[in-house]
């Protein structure tokens, strides 16, 4: 029996193949769905456990929030030209959606998510084969409480995330916390949230400067003290200057939009080491 163009049209939107590759496949198969459809998800696996030590360094940055959780998601690639592929972004998208509507821990419970007629993990691998690149996701993060926001850049190559304690206040001031995220991109909320092992490190690097410069050795504690002081403002989401009025911290910003408003938790993902 030959192979028809209406054929051809269902399993590609079965399974997101190309139109050649959907054509070859009924062909081998001899018109059996089921088969043409083992035969692509076979390709993929073929071309995934190929390029396995490939470098995955592109790809698509998603978030989105709903109401008090948000989530963020990476589907990695090799190349810029597949990461911008229209097929691409949607199947980002649909991975997203899957994870916040079952409100996943971490990324292994997401590639174990249903998804068309297997699971999310088997949907990436289809999609390798059709793209002949390896896939991966990656980034994943999610945060809660009483109100959430998101950014993503422009081109999907970064986002953020970011939790506040209070609900009710304008939308757009968690948009400009979100955004500054993604700008200045701060390590914690507040001092008291640096990972101690950074914290000390700083330490270390502030006292050695002080001696490198001939301070003497009891003005090192309190000098080193002050330039830890400067480095909070700058990686402390809250001791942030705001980006767009650097007369105002964050902490300020947030409470002049809302008495008490702050940031409980945040997350910040880029394709692009910065």
């Amino acid at each position: 029996m030959a192979v028809t163009m209406a054929d051809i049209t269902h399993l590609r939107k079965m399974t997101g193949a190309g139109m050649m590759d959907c054509k070859n496949a009924l062909t081998e198969a001899e018109n059996d769905f089921d088969k043409a459809v083992e035969i692509i998800r076979k390709k993929g696996q073929a071309v995934a456990a190929k390029r396995s030590d490939r470098d995955a360094s592109e790809g698509c940055v998603l978030a989105k929030s709903a109401g008090d959780y948000a989530v963020m998601i990476a589907l990695k690639c090799e190349t810029d030209f597949v990461a911008k592929n229209a097929d691409f972004v949607a199947l980002t998208t649909q991975i997203l959606d899957l994870a916040i509507a079952n409100k996943c821990a971490d990324v292994e419970a997401v590639k174990a998510l249903p998804m068309g007629n297997g699971t999310v993990a088997d949907a990436i691998v289809d999609r390798s084969g059709i793209t002949g690149e390896k896939m991966e996701l990656d980034g994943y993060g999610i945060v809660s409480g009483a109100t959430t926001s998101v950014y993503i850049h422009p081109g999907n190559k970064l986002a953020t995330i970011v939790a506040f304690n209070q609900a009710g206040f304008d939308a757009q001031v968690a948009h400009e916390v979100a955004m500054q995220i993604a700008a200045m991109n701060p390590i914690s909320v507040d001092a008291d949230s640096v990972p101690a092992d950074v914290l000390q490190r700083e330490k270390d690097i502030a006292a050695d400067k002080a001696r490198e410069e001939g301070k003497p050795e009891n003005m090192i504690e309190r000098i080193a003290a002050g330039r830890i002081g400067k480095f909070y403002k700058e990686v402390c989401l809250l001791e942030q200057e705001f980006v767009k009025d650097p007369k105002l911290t964050i902490a300020q910003f947030l409470d002049g939009a809302s008495k008490g408003l702050t940031v409980t938790e945040f997350k910040r993902f880029t394709l692009n080491a910065d």
